[in-house]
């Protein structure tokens, strides 16, 4: 699993703290630019670490998975064993 670091632990650090959320709030949380969290939050979405959630099918307000909650606990290890092996330590 390939991931940007720091941003998208921020990111999923930041749906741990306030729950489900979009993109604009989420730039203001973390004080980042509104179009790029608009970019990782689908990425995000596509390794299973947040998912999209209504009301709308195309609505922009996501929260995070158990496998986002996995990644955020082991956190530290991400930059000690590389992205397949932390694939496997997260389950």
């Amino acid at each position: 699993m390939k991931l940007v670091v720091p941003t998208d632990f921020d990111i999923l650090a930041a749906f741990d703290k306030y729950g489900r959320n979009v993109a604009a709030n989420l730039a203001l949380h973390l004080d980042r630019d509104r179009a790029y969290v608009n970019t990782r939050l689908p990425e995000l979405e596509d390794r299973g670490l947040l998912e999209r959630i209504g009301p709308a099918p195309n609505a922009g307000l996501y929260e995070l998975t158990d496998r986002g909650r996995a990644v955020l606990e082991h956190r530290e290890q991400y930059g000690e064993v590389g992205g397949k092996q932390f694939e496997t330590l997260i389950g």
